[in-house]
């Protein structure tokens, strides 16, 4: 049994990310003894680590007492140090509070809304037609996550950004080292620089593009951003940067985790896989339970502005909480059963897309995205198995599957 201290080291730990049985004991332990728990690590600066759902919820709802600035994202000594003399290397809509979360937002907010994204439903479903006949075509094995999970969500984010396909093997790239930077095998290096090199890189890359963009405009999301006003005055260079940044990486990599680590679940549980064919219409709630599964964003991070109260604990002002969201969806007190894969489940109050004012702009699209491919390849899929052992990338803020090696059958295109 675990004890509550080395439990609250998960969360500073990137391999207790890829070992998601003795990381989820751990959130376990938290939950039942120390849910509001300070955690103390040499490299890091402490935290209280929050892991049950109503606490995070409470967190979030409180956005002007609990802000993302000036550490959004959890960071090492080193880094927050940076940050306090020179500021984000990305001002991203994580990394920002009202009012210009709020304006940032608007900028892209239209191009989200239902009635937007109905045009893309014929592009998702010859994308997924096209990429389960490119299983078909592969033969009998393959690597789901880099063969098939990584390559639609890419294709789709950088299509709506306008981007050329010559482009994607690099944006794939350099999303794999920004959010690999703790996995020897997808990291450009082990220092700090070398983050801040892969940053450099796309901010080299998208700088180009926005002046491209800014003199002659197309019906891309690239533009939108590029020519957008707030309050009269265009973005500055940081933020039009940085918002391309968050779109073109976690606008796929998470649903590419959430792709290849829900495939992994319907392996692992064969009688779902088969209730998911027997009955189509589930489809919607099992990718729900899929992004509930699979949890693709570990963490955000909190300042209190205030002196405030979370579960029995009161957080002074200036101190900071991360929010597990992988612990808060496995939380016992809302799930049922909740360590069971189960595509009935309903309601599912999962917290993948966060809550509140900060909920993914993104979510409706990554459920879309989802749909398309797998009822593409559920009807088509007559086996599947594992070929291998599957690998987690070792993470503290996004990640999923790495490697997932499979065998398996599918019928040709109707």
């Amino acid at each position: 049994m675990l004890s509550v201290h080395e439990a609250g080291q998960v969360f500073v730990t990137p391999s207790a990310y890829a070992d998601e049985k003795f990381f989820y004991e751990a959130c376990s332990v938290l939950r039942k003894s120390s849910p509001v728990h300070y955690v103390e690590n040499p490299k890091f600066n402490s935290f209280y680590a929050i892991t049950r759902h109503s606490d995070v919820m409470s967190i979030e709802a409180r956005n002007t007492v609990f802000i993302n600035e000036p550490r959004p994202v959890l960071a090492d000594k080193a880094s927050d140090q940076r940050a306090a003399e020179q500021g984000n290397l990305l001002r991203t809509l994580i990394h920002v509070d009202d009012p210009e979360h709020r304006a940032l937002r608007g900028v892209t907010s239209d191009w989200f809304l239902p009635k937007s994204l109905q045009r893309l439903e014929s592009r998702l479903q010859a994308l997924s037609l096209a990429s389960v006949n490119n299983m078909a075509k592969m033969g009998t094995t393959c690597d789901f996550a880099k063969d098939v999970a990584m390559p639609l969500p890419l294709n789709v984010i950088l299509a709506i950004l306008g981007l050329p396909e010559s482009d994607y093997p690099r944006m794939l790239q350099l999303t794999q080292e920004l959010f690999g930077s703790a996995d020897e095998e997808l990291q450009r290096g082990p220092s700090g620089q070398d983050i801040i090199a892969v940053i450099s890189d796309f901010f080299a890359y998208f700088t180009e593009l926005t002046h491209a963009r800014r003199k002659e405009p197309q019906d891309d999301l690239t533009s939108v951003v590029a020519n957008a006003i707030i309050d009269g005055q265009p973005l500055t260079d940081m933020q039009t940067i940085s918002y391309y940044v968050i779109a073109a990486t976690a606008g796929h990599d998470t649903t590419s985790a959430s792709m290849a680590g829900g495939m992994l679940a319907l392996i692992e549980n064969p009688e779902q896989l088969q209730l998911l064919k027997q009955n189509p219409e589930l489809i919607g709630s099992a990718v729900d339970e899929i992004i509930r599964w699979v949890t693709p964003v570990k963490h955000f991070m909190r300042t209190a502005t205030e002196d405030a109260v979370v579960g029995d604990t009161i957080i002074r002002a200036g101190e900071s909480v991360l929010l597990s969201y992988p612990s808060a969806n496995r939380d016992e007190q809302v799930f049922d059963n909740p360590n069971k894969f189960d595509i009935t489940r309903y309601p599912n109050k999962h917290l993948s897309f966060g809550f509140g004012i900060h909920h993914c702009l993104g979510a409706m699209l990554a459920r879309m995205e989802l749909k398309a491919f797998f009822s593409e390849l559920i009807p088509r899929l007559e086996s599947i198995e594992l070929n291998g052992e599957p690998a987690l990338m070792k993470t503290i803020f996004v990640g999923g599957h790495k490697r997932l090696p499979v065998k398996y059958s599918v019928s040709s295109a109707k």
